[in-house]
């Protein structure tokens, strides 16, 4: 399940980033920030998840093989899971304003 949902993730990305906006789910009071391709931010100040994604992707290098989940956390950050090159699980929260990875 967890490797299909990988997959669709993987898929949507790209999607993502062509969307003018993306709309939040209804009735989530701490929806996830739109999508936007006009600025580096959303009107919101938040990052756009596919440069979220692509900071971690530099941040981390050839040790990301993988991302297997991506959340948004109703206190405000980004939770991705990912697999490392040994294959070993890891998740790190993500400020949506910066793209770093929050204090523990």
């Amino acid at each position: 399940m967890r490797l299909l949902a990988a997959a669709m993730l993987t898929a949507m990305i790209p999607a993502a980033s062509l969307a003018q906006t993306t709309p939040a789910p209804a009735g989530d009071a701490a929806a996830a920030p739109a999508a936007t391709t006009a600025a580096t931010t959303t009107t919101s100040g938040m990052l756009p998840l596919s440069e979220v994604i692509a900071a971690l992707e530099a941040r981390v290098g050839a040790d990301l093989q993988q991302i297997e989940d991506v959340d948004w956390d109703d206190d405000g950050y980004w939770e991705i899971e990912y697999r490392n090159a040994n294959g070993s699980e890891t998740e790190v929260k993500i400020d949506p304003t910066t793209g770093e990875e929050r204090p523990r």
